[in-house]
């Protein structure tokens, strides 16, 4: 590493119009904790890793916490092999696995559709 420079990868929401637009039941339900944050529209990478967090507040939601539970191997499955693909500089499969994590909150946004 460079003595005053160093390289970084970062994820970044892409949302055109907002989590809200993209996640509208997600976003629903994730600004009852912290509505600042929804408008602020984090990547779907970060909520994975607030997430357990997030199962913590959402103790008086007990339908939104149990889809959440659910997905939350998977999730955090993916989330460290993203991170583990961008240490090693693997940024192609990283990217591939961003599908996955999009997915599944299709899934999941589908899901808080039923409740």
């Amino acid at each position: 590493m460079s003595k005053y420079m160093q390289l970084t990868v970062r994820i970044r929401p892409y949302y055109k119009k907002g989590l809200k637009s993209a996640y509208p039941r997600l976003a629903h339900r994730l600004a009852y904790l912290d509505e600042a944050w929804v408008e602020e529209g984090p990547s779907l990478f970060e909520i994975i890793g607030k997430l357990d967090q997030l199962l913590y507040q959402l103790e008086g939601d007990p339908p939104f916490r149990e889809i959440l539970l659910q997905h939350r191997s998977a999730l955090h499955k993916l989330y460290e092999a993203i991170e583990e693909r961008i240490a090693d500089w693997h940024l192609s499969k990283a990217d591939r696995l961003l599908y996955e994590i999009e997915d599944i909150f299709d899934e999941i946004e589908h899901e808080l559709g039923g409740i």
